[in-house]
C-alpha cells in the first residue's frame, strides 16, 4: 500500500501524464470535485476543467506534443485530518513540426488534497506562470 505521500505524488505527475496524452477526460478527472485557479479564471469541478483545456489546448494529432516536467515536489500531510498540500515547480517542454524543441512555459503549481474513504484527490489546484516563452503551438490565448 502506497503511503500518502506516494500517492499525492502519484496524483501530481498523473496530471503531467495525462495532459501531455492529451487525454482531456482524464486530466478533468482529476478535479472532479476540485478546484483549478490560474490567473485567467477559477473553475470549479471537472466539467469546467474540461471546458477550458478544450477550448485553449491545441492538440496536434491527438496530443499537444509537449512534456510536462514536475520538479521540486514538497508534500505536507496531516493525516489526523485526512488532508495535505504539496508545491512544485513544472517545465513544460513542446516541439511541433513548425516549433523546435524548447521550453515554452514555468511556474509552480500550489496544490490542496483530502483523503475519502482511504483515497486521495485534487481539492484545488492554483497554476501559477513565472516564465513564459513561444505558447503559439501549445495554447489559444497564451497565459496573459
Amino acid at each position: 500500500m502506497a503511503t500518502s505521500e506516494e500517492a499525492i505524488a502519484s496524483l501530481v505527475h498523473a496530471y503531467a501524464e495525462r495532459i501531455d496524452a492529451g487525454d482531456l477526460e482524464g486530466v478533468a478527472g482529476l478535479f472532479a470535485d476540485a478546484t483549478y485557479r490560474s490567473a485567467r479564471g477559477v473553475y470549479e469541478g471537472g466539467e469546467a476543467v474540461l471546458a477550458l483545456l478544450r477550448r485553449r489546448v491545441i492538440l496536434h494529432d491527438g496530443t499537444p506534443l509537449t512534456k510536462h516536467v514536475i520538479t521540486n515536489l514538497l508534500i505536507e500531510v496531516v493525516e489526523t485530518a485526512d488532508t495535505a498540500s504539496a508545491r512544485s515547480y513544472y517545465t513544460v517542454l513542446q516541439a511541433t513540426p513548425a516549433l523546435g524543441l524548447q521550453p515554452i512555459v514555468a511556474g509552480r503549481y500550489e496544490d490542496r488534497f483530502v483523503r475519502i474513504r482511504g483515497t486521495w484527490r485534487f481539492t484545488e489546484r492554483f497554476v501559477h506562470v513565472d516564465l513564459v516563452g513561444d505558447l503559439s503551438q501549445h495554447v489559444r490565448g497564451g497565459f496573459t
